[in-house]
């Protein structure tokens, strides 16, 4: 529900409140989305109110919101900066929730300004994302499944994380997938992302015989869902990043990884291997062709140890 995040704590300053109605019914964004913009908002009213730093945020009311001024939405940039040691990502992550309750006061004539409309966040370096390798990849694609798992989990499982390289979906949209939504015959499945969009991706034979080996063992449920939790439940992100974690720690992969980090290699094997750069665009969901273009720069990056590696000239001197 609206008013209350998953950790279970209620929600109940109005502004924050009414925010969060207007995010996931109007601009329908995820639930995850609402409560991230609703933790970054309280911590922001702990700060105008000086709450104590072992003082729990949330749950209260904080009426300094609605009185901000610009003065104070930058000295919180500068504390998170600087005091907190967020890093730029997050400080950025931050600032963006802020300006999203004085834009929403604006809008619904609250506040005749925005005080944060003005107050830039930090640049971030544009980093490459980090990526498995494709040995890495067999490595953990390959771990045997946990000893002592009942069967059907086992397959799960298996299946989740090739479909997670197959398609490069975000673990979130792993949750969303229906039954009606897999066609094993033609390798296809329908993606519900962001901003509830829809989009059709192509997997590949192994994760397709891994999704019919679990079919064949699927618990019987009400739920639609494409994979069950206990009870027969459709699963949440974050059992999806725990699978992960489960079988990384065993895989024997040395590189940190994460779910999003098979998306990351996903779009990068497709890109050292000369798939044009708008169709890794339409299968990974993205808007902009220019967000995917970071993928062109690390299949360069490959193509260039390569033609070192290939090319006699620079060996002929040795």
């Amino acid at each position: 529900m609206a008013g209350r995040t998953r950790r279970g704590t209620p929600v109940v300053d109005p502004l924050i409140l009414d925010l969060m109605a207007y995010l996931r019914l109007e601009r329908n964004r995820s639930q995850l989305t609402v409560e991230a913009y609703a933790r970054d908002l309280h911590e922001f009213g702990a700060h105008l109110t000086q709450l104590a730093a072992d003082e729990s945020p949330m749950g209260r009311e904080y009426p300094q919101l609605r009185s901000a001024t610009t003065s104070e939405v930058r000295r919180y940039v500068m504390y998170i900066s600087g005091e907190k040691g967020y890093d730029m990502r997050t400080v950025r992550r931050k600032l963006s929730s802020v300006k999203a309750l004085y834009k929403f006061l604006k809008l619904t004539a609250v506040r005749d300004d925005d005080p944060a409309s003005i107050v830039a966040g930090p640049k971030l370096e544009r980093k490459l994302p980090e990526h498995l390798d494709q040995d890495e990849v067999r490595g953990l694609l390959n771990t045997p499944a946990l000893a002592g798992r009942p069967e059907d989990r086992k397959r799960r499982d298996i299946a989740i994380l090739e479909l997670l390289y197959a398609a490069g979906i975000r673990r979130a949209e792993v949750t969303t997938i229906d039954l009606g939504d897999v066609d094993l015959k033609n390798r296809e499945v329908r993606i519900h992302g962001k901003g509830s969009k829809e989009r059709v991706v192509l997997i590949n034979r192994s994760a397709a015989e891994a999704i019919a080996a679990y079919l064949a063992v699927r618990p019987h449920s009400r739920d639609e869902a494409l994979f069950l939790g206990r009870g027969g439940k459709r699963l949440s992100p974050m059992h999806v990043w725990r699978i992960f974690r489960e079988v990384y720690k065993i895989s024997g992969v040395q590189r940190h990884a994460s779910p999003h980090t098979l998306r990351h290699s996903f779009a990068t094997h497709l890109a050292e291997n000369d798939v044009d750069l708008e169709t890794v665009r339409e299968l990974l969901g993205h808007e902009s062709l220019a967000t995917t273009g970071i993928y062109l720069r690390m299949s360069m990056q490959h193509k260039k140890r390569a033609y070192d590696r290939a090319h006699p000239r620079d060996k002929m001197d040795e």
